[in-house]
């Protein structure tokens, strides 16, 4: 990346300038979606500044999500957003192929965990009744876009967990507890800031806000099968309600 020297002692601040030089490659294509930017110390070289100043033109080129930062890994040039569809039949790995994107799905923990007030009552279940946890981190073109918290019933989806050892699918986790299919009965969503290890595991800033839907899919028979937290890399996802 090169470019005009700055122009010292005209009013414009030097990371307003570095912003608008950076922006103005990415606009041109001398950077593609994905591609990582040079690090802050050849920048700051480029541009004759200090680090602080460089990286204030990268968190002002975050912000505007033109670029996404990743804790240790440096910065990127955003990709193109993914649009997430909140219908009553969401199924990420179809939605993520219909937009030209390869889906992919890890476990990260399979745990049995005590359903506390607000689990039990979406699930329909006493307090402190046992329920299947899985944590699952969904990726599109092997970038994370979502990290979801799921919560199945026991003993009824007691084969989950053995279904998801050979496939990170949780609609086959669910068939293979005798639920061919389920719907989305409602969703609830919120923004916050990301835990560390959710800004981790979603690469992203830890600055950059989360987007949190909470939902609860049910079976044919209107029965709660799933409650769900999932977690959304806002610069890489947005949420799209469908009634």
């Amino acid at each position: 990346m090169t470019g005009a020297p700055l122009a010292r002692g005209q009013g414009v601040a030097l990371w307003r300038q570095i912003a608008a030089m950076i922006e103005g490659e990415i606009a041109r294509g001398a950077k593609s979606a994905g591609e990582r930017l040079p690090t802050e110390a050849v920048l700051t070289s480029r541009f004759g500044v200090n680090r602080h100043t460089v990286r204030r033109a990268l968190e002002d080129l975050e912000a505007r999500g033109l670029i996404r930062v990743e804790q240790g890994r440096g910065a990127f040039v955003a990709e193109d957003v993914v649009d997430y569809r909140l219908g009553p039949r969401t199924r990420f790995s179809e939605l993520v192929r219909g937009q030209n994107r390869e889906p992919a799905g890890r476990i990260l923990r399979i745990s049995e965990i005590q359903a506390e007030t607000q689990l039990a009552e979406a699930l329909g279940i006493r307090r402190g009744r046992p329920v299947l946890r899985i944590d699952r981190l969904g990726l599109a073109d092997g970038r994370p876009v979502v990290l979801g918290a799921h919560h199945l019933p026991l003993p009824r989806c007691t084969k989950a967990a053995e279904a998801l050892e050979t496939n990170a699918s949780i609609t086959a986790a669910l068939e293979a507890c005798g639920i061919p299919d389920y719907r989305r009965r409602a969703s609830r969503i919120t923004a916050r800031l990301p835990t560390p290890e959710e800004a981790d595991l979603l690469q992203q800033s830890r600055s950059r806000p989360v987007l949190v839907a909470e939902s609860l899919n049910v079976d044919p028979a209107g029965e709660p099968v799933d409650w769900t937290q999932a977690i959304y890399a806002a610069g890489r996802v947005q949420l799209v309600v469908e009634p």
